[in-house]
This record gives C-alpha cells, sequence and structure tokens, in this order.
C-alpha cells in the first residue's frame, strides 16, 4: 500500500530515459496496461475474500501483512528499477490485491455494504477526474503539481508520525474517530488522493512518445497505487457515511 506515488517523480522517468529500451511509451498502451492491472488486482482481492469466507479460521491479519509488506518491497524493486516494471507490476497487483481482499472483508464484517459503496466510489472518482483532466477544466501546471506534491508529502508524513506514536500506546482519536472530525479529516484525504490522480494522467501524457515502451507497465503501476490509495480511503469515509446504519 501506499500513501502517495513516488512512482511519477521526474527523477523516475529520466532514470527510465537514461536506461533506455526498445519503442517508446503510448497513451494507448500505457490505459490498457492499468486497466490490465486494476483487473488482477481485483481478481486477487475476489479470490482472497473467497478463501476467507470459505474459510473462516484463516488469519486475515497474516493475509493482509503479507500482502502490505511484500508489495510494499516490490513497490520500492520497481521505483528504482522501471525497467522491471512488466514483470513486478503485475507482482505488485496480486499483492495489492492480496491486501485489499483481507481489508475489505474485515470492513464488510464491521460495516455490511461499504467495500461495494467504495469500489463504486473509486471508479466514479477515477472517471470523473479523467473527464476533468481530459477537458482541461482543471488543467495541471506546474504550481498545482507543487501543491498536489506538498498535502500528499504532509500527509503521508501525518500517517507515519501517527504509526510511530501508536507504538508507544499515543493514538489520535479526534481525526480517526466516526464524528465529524474524522469526516472531514477524510473527505480532506480523500481530495488529494483524488488529485493525484491528475498527476498520473499528465504523467502518461508528457512522455508518451518520448519514453522507453516499458515505461507503459511503470504508468500502469502507478495508476494502481493511486487507484489503491484512493480506495483505502474511500473504505474509510463510506464507513464514516454509511457504517452506522449498514451494520
Amino acid at each position: 500500500m501506499a500513501f502517495s506515488n513516488p512512482a511519477f517523480t521526474d527523477t523516475a522517468i529520466d532514470r527510465a530515459r537514461a536506461q533506455g529500451g526498445t519503442g517508446v511509451m503510448t497513451i494507448a498502451g500505457s490505459a490498457w496496461k492499468s486497466l490490465a492491472l486494476v483487473l488482477l488486482a481485483a481478481a486477487s482481492a475476489g479470490y482472497t475474500w473467497y478463501q476467507i469466507a470459505q474459510f473462516p479460521e484463516r488469519n486475515i491479519g497474516s493475509l493482509v501483512w503479507i500482502g502490505v509488506i511484500a508489495g510494499l518491497i516490490v513497490a520500492m524493486v520497481t521505483i528504482f528499477k522501471p525497467q522491471f516494471a512488466p514483470v513486478s507490476a503485475p507482482i505488485y497487483a496480486v499483492l495489492e490485491g492480496l491486501a485489499l481482499g483481507g481489508i475489505s472483508y474485515m470492513y464488510q464484517g464491521l460495516y455490511k455494504g461499504v467495500p461495494l459503496i467504495a469500489v463504486g466510489l473509486t471508479f466514479g472518482v477515477a472517471l470523473a477526474m479523467l473527464v476533468l483532466y481530459a477537458t482541461r477544466i482543471i488543467k495541471v501546471t506546474n504550481r498545482l503539481r507543487s501543491i498536489i506534491f506538498g498535502a500528499t508529502l504532509g500527509i503521508m508524513f501525518f500517517y507515519l508520525i501517527t504509526m510511530a506514536l501508536g507504538f508507544f500506546g499515543i493514538q489520535m482519536p479526534v481525526v480517526f474517530n466516526m464524528g465529524w472530525p474524522g469526516l472531514l479529516f477524510s473527505s480532506a484525504v480523500v481530495i488529494v488522493a483524488a488529485m493525484n490522480l491528475l498527476l498520473n494522467f499528465d504523467m502518461i501524457e508528457r512522455n508518451s512518445g518520448s519514453a522507453p515502451h516499458y515505461m507503459e507497465w511503470y504508468a500502469a503501476f502507478g495508476m494502481l497505487v493511486t487507484l489503491v490509495w484512493l480506495y483505502l480511503e474511500l473504505l474509510r469515509w463510506a464507513s464514516i457515511v454509511f457504517g452506522g446504519r449498514r451494520q
């Protein structure tokens, strides 16, 4: 899992160009590979959900952590070695599906129907951001990139600090509770995650026709990173908004 999308930094793209490769990246190729990774992650999540439902005695937490830790390792390899993306990106999708299947099953147990709502919202938000980008209603400028990057980095550090404090038994209940403060914080994070999709679209458009062909898989990997983050945030947001009435 990821709180931000380090895959689409200029350094990573420049490194890919320096390494070279045959063929060039295209928008269509990136789009189809993004769809392939989403379907692969969805299939892995569905299989994990089915296995847990059939064998309730299985430890859901262990499945989630296997997916999270192994997925993080594969993600780091992909970021620093973009040429591995044609192989590592599908592996990452399967591992993320393993984690998402377990997390979604746990949410389903607490708030019936919320995972399905989160899935629908994720695709709805992604489509809306694509339309906003394609029609240039929102233009990705250097200033906007800086704002989105800064907000994403801030959220990432906040989550890391929260996790670190958690090891010492210090909790931050205000922004993570089910009340209005939690809803406002969750909504803000969802907006930032959605805005990251604009950076994904912009990266693909700017580098199509010049970046090596294998960067299509790298772009698809980056898109999946953002979509996973968006889904997880919407999962929490939906649990606050709809969870109480669906238990």
